[in-house]
């Protein structure tokens, strides 16, 4: 079996929910066909090069797959039928691509473990610290009153 990865574009007039819909249904092709989905990014919005169907952004999405050479056509298939999608790629990964998108994988998840134990640890100073509440100046203080 090869590995293979594909990154897709989707028009961006979806909604967050069309477009978890739209890459539930690609990842079921490939799981359907015999492959084993090893990554997915999302890569979110983001601007194109270059107007593409008078679109100037779309959601992109980046799947790391294994599977035989047979699941390639029936996946870009799929690409084609669908109207959301507004261009994909899809390439064999070479020994070392493949060694590169591991490498690639385990570091964006190191950063994303450093991210989130450093917002806990803000969390707990924030709640460690006690609640400094300043009371609103009375009103004889705040104001002498005027002498007529």
């Amino acid at each position: 079996m090869n590995k293979y990865e594909t990154v897709f574009i989707l028009t961006p007039v979806l909604s967050d929910d069309q477009m978890k819909e739209t890459v539930e249904k690609f990842k079921d092709v490939l799981t359907s066909n015999g492959g084993n989905i090893e990554n997915e990014e999302n890569w979110g919005l983001r601007k194109l090069a270059y107007p593409i169907e008078n679109k100037n952004t779309g959601f992109y999405t980046l799947i790391e797959f294994e599977g035989e050479p047979t699941i390639v056509d029936k996946l870009e298939t799929a690409f084609r039928r669908d109207e959301k999608v507004i261009r994909f790629l899809t390439f064999r990964l070479d020994k070392y691509a493949a060694e590169y998108a591991i490498k690639r994988r385990a570091v964006r998840k190191a950063k994303q473990e450093e991210r989130a134990a450093q917002e806990a640890a803000e969390k707990e100073a924030a709640a460690a610290e006690p609640a400094v509440v300043e009371e609103a100046p009375k009103a004889e203080d705040a104001a002498p009153a005027a002498e007529a």
